[in-house]
């Protein structure tokens, strides 16, 4: 195997191993640094351990190994050079979206039952535009994330409590950060040479985005509005209100494209009766709050939109479909929903006094359906209820393994 000293994510392995000896191909999306290549590892050598008689083909497009694979030519020559005929092949291609024309390959090799194919990739617009067009039915795609808390725990080894909590929520769960001590100088300097990297490599170079100054007032800004609504329009006219001219439309379109490379989270309003999805409005969350920090630093009168983006990310990685409700003027922080599954969420910091408690829990109680609800909050509570809603401490909420 490539590599053997590794945590196991088996969050991961579990949602991949159903899928195996299937004809589909097995996509593996997310941020840079999220740890998709290491999913990749614990997955050779699972079969590995299952199976003696296969045959591994790997490529790492980020490796120099690997540099003069650089279209769907030099990427079939590759596997016809490397797979092998008496064996099962499992044909292993990492950060795929950097070979031109990648998916005439898979399709022949997959067309022609030669290999079971697993990639990984970091955009999610050409991924899914490649292969819905020339993959469409043939694929499964799995999100990869940052470190949940649970895993955070695991592989810094610490304790669950409310020092540790607020370490995750001020460095964030990108894997790379075990081999770094938890200290922002040298955690914020890590983070933001992968800021880099994300914006420059991933955005910039994929759209031949000339204005990068505009890029990186727009990430401030999202930064600084984490979990507001807002429209496009509000954010032209607030750049504009700072000398900086925009259209509506390019703000949309940079946005687009941070959400194409996993940098930000968009979610739209969605009506609580009658489930209508509003087109203008919508808030954004980022997919690691360290890397938000990182540009605008850790900052504790933040502490409320900081909470709701970690119990939103919390949320997807327990693979709820999130949107923001909206019922005759009033908002509910979260309404996910899971297969047959519902469950609205309201965020606080903490529940200070009548008028906190009856915005938080009235929101809810005016929604008049039998699903779960629940206030997540700082305050320590046993799973107090008020009126049938059910108050709970979101260290509690996001140490549960089963949400």
């Amino acid at each position: 195997m490539l590599i053997k000293n590794y945590i196991k994510r088996q969050l991961y392995l579990d949602q991949i191993i159903p899928y195996l000896d299937t004809p589909l191909i097995k996509v593996i999306v997310g941020q840079r640094r999220v740890g998709k290549s290491y999913i990749l590892y614990q997955l050779i050598d699972y079969l590995e351990e299952i199976n003696e008689r296969i045959n591994i083909i790997y490529i790492n497009k980020e490796l120099y190994d690997f540099d003069a694979i650089n279209d769907y030519n030099d990427l079939m020559l590759f596997f016809q050079k490397h797979k092998v005929k008496d064996k099962k092949n499992y044909f292993f291609i990492d950060e795929i979206q950097e070979i031109v024309g990648f998916e005439k390959c898979l399709r022949s090799i997959q067309a022609n039952n030669e290999a079971e194919i697993v990639i990984t990739g970091s955009n999610a617009n050409l991924l899914s535009s490649e292969l819905s067009s020339f993959l469409s039915g043939r694929y499964i795609e799995i999100k990869a994330y940052g470190l949940s808390y649970l895993e955070f725990l695991q592989f810094h080894a610490f304790e669950n409590n409310e020092t540790t909590f607020y370490k995750y929520l001020k460095f964030g769960g990108l894997p790379g950060l075990i081999h770094i001590p938890l200290e922002e100088n040298l955690v914020y300097d890590y983070l933001r040479n992968i800021y880099a990297a994300i914006l420059f490599k991933d955005v910039v170079k994929r759209n031949n985005i000339r204005n990068v100054s505009f890029l990186e007032n727009l990430i401030k800004f999202v930064g600084d509005n984490v979990g507001s609504l807002f429209s496009a329009k509000r954010i032209s006219d607030f750049l504009k209100f700072q000398q900086i001219k925009v259209t509506p439309n390019l703000v949309m379109d940079y946005l687009n494209f941070l959400e194409n490379a996993f940098f930000i989270f968009k979610v739209k309003r969605s009506e609580i009766v009658g489930r209508k999805i509003f087109e203008i409005g919508e808030k954004f969350y980022f997919e690691d709050l360290g890397l938000r920090h990182s540009i605008m630093g850790y900052r504790q009168n933040d502490i409320n939109k900081i909470l709701e983006n970690i119990v939103f990310i919390h949320l997807k990685m327990a693979g709820y479909q999130v949107t923001i409700g909206w019922e005759n003027g009033r908002e509910i922080d979260f309404v996910c929903e899971r297969n047959s599954e519902k469950l609205y969420v309201q965020v606080a910091y903490l529940i200070t006094d009548d008028q906190v408690r009856d915005r938080e829990f009235g929101n809810l109680l005016s929604i008049q359906d039998n699903y779960p609800k629940l206030v997540l909050s700082m305050d320590r509570t046993d799973g107090n209820t008020f009126h049938g809603i059910i108050h709970k401490n979101i260290i509690d909420f996001i140490s549960e393994e089963k949400y």
